[in-house]
């Protein structure tokens, strides 16, 4: 996809995509020390929100602090399990791009109600009644999107949520972030090999199978939004432990960085259900690849960008209005 083409410039999702490039650009790490400095405190952390709020941002913040063997705890939940839960000792970030979610107003307040301290939020707007409930919160710097999908905001939580533990562990990634914004624009206008369009267009359910960091799963939250098709996330090795038996001829499943000592069981399993498979990866693999830029410690969202330009591709072919789906809302449950 491009911006210099009517048939995607168009449109404010793919607009919104490109300036994924510039957000990054302009993120300051530091803007996430005050949650960092509570998180330190407690030796606790828990990211909560719904949908695109929480999936990448928590998930890949996560698994980020347990590849580095920080000594924090750090958890995930909706905001209506959280509310279940002790957590006068943890710190406690709560995501909404509207700033008006129920749900997470919900555990904003029950949280204030019992005299919580280190309970902060993230938005996209400016004097939001979550920003009013939390004791302190950060309003991204890439607006408020048009599309009903969010797509430059996802990668905005997902970096400040990432540079809590950046901030935590003491590192520097300045300069891996400094690399960034170039990958994501190679990965958001390479091009994507029509047989994959038409491979999505023809299957009955896509998948979408990788680690559980968020990326593989909020692709699937996005082929919903964007396609307008069936998904479905498959974690880790959960493709290779039963799914065949209800897949079927004809469908597909994106493999995102696939484990390279189950390629041959994947061809097995996928061959015998009859699956298309694409692998999105940094290397060729013995599926059909879609080669993408490497980017280190930053690679999770090279891989989301690139995806996000095979779902703009088979929205585009089948004329789909990618910015105004006929039921999802912007705000999924609004207070």
């Amino acid at each position: 996809m491009n911006l210099t083409d009517k048939k995607y410039a168009q449109y404010y999702l793919v607009q919104e995509m490109m300036g994924t490039v510039e957000t990054v650009q302009k993120f300051n790490p530091d803007s996430s020390l005050f949650v960092a400095d509570a998180v330190t405190e407690t030796g606790r952390l828990l990211f909560s929100g719904e949908g695109s709020s929480r999936i990448f941002p928590s998930k890949n913040a996560s698994r980020k602090a347990k590849a580095w063997g920080l000594d924090i705890n750090v958890q995930t939940e909706g905001s209506h399990q959280a509310c279940e839960y002790d957590l006068s000792k943890y710190a406690v970030l709560i995501g909404s791009n509207s700033g008006r979610t129920k749900e997470a107003l919900m555990l904003a307040n029950a949280l204030k109600a019992k005299g919580h301290t280190r309970y902060f939020g993230l938005t996209a707007n400016e004097n939001t009644p979550l920003e009013a409930a939390c004791v302190k919160a950060h309003v991204l710097g890439c607006g408020w999107e048009n599309a009903v999908a969010a797509t430059k905001s996802v990668v905005e939580q997902t970096l400040f949520s990432e540079s809590v533990i950046w901030n935590v562990a003491g590192k520097d990634m300045k300069a891996a972030l400094a690399g960034l914004p170039e990958k994501l624009q190679q990965a958001l206008t390479l091009d994507v090999p029509a047989e994959i369009v038409e491979w999505v267009k023809e299957a009955k359910t896509i998948y979408f199978a990788g680690m559980n960091d968020g990326v593989a799963e909020e692709l699937t939250l996005k082929t919903n939004e964007i396609t307008r098709r069936k998904s479905d996330f498959l974690e880790g090795t959960y493709a290779l432990h039963g799914i065949e038996e209800v897949m079927q001829e004809g469908d597909i499943v994106f493999v995102v960085n696939p484990i390279e000592s189950e390629y041959a069981k994947y061809q097995t399993v996928f061959g015998n259900a009859k699956v298309h498979v694409v692998a999105i990866d940094t290397k060729p693999t013995p599926f059909t690849t879609v080669i993408v830029p490497e980017a280190g410690e930053m690679q999770p969202y090279v891989y989301l960008c690139a995806g996000w330009n095979i779902l703009v591709e088979v929205g585009v072919s089948d004329g789909i209005n990618l910015d105004k789906p006929q039921r999802a809302r912007k705000v999924g449950n609004e207070m």
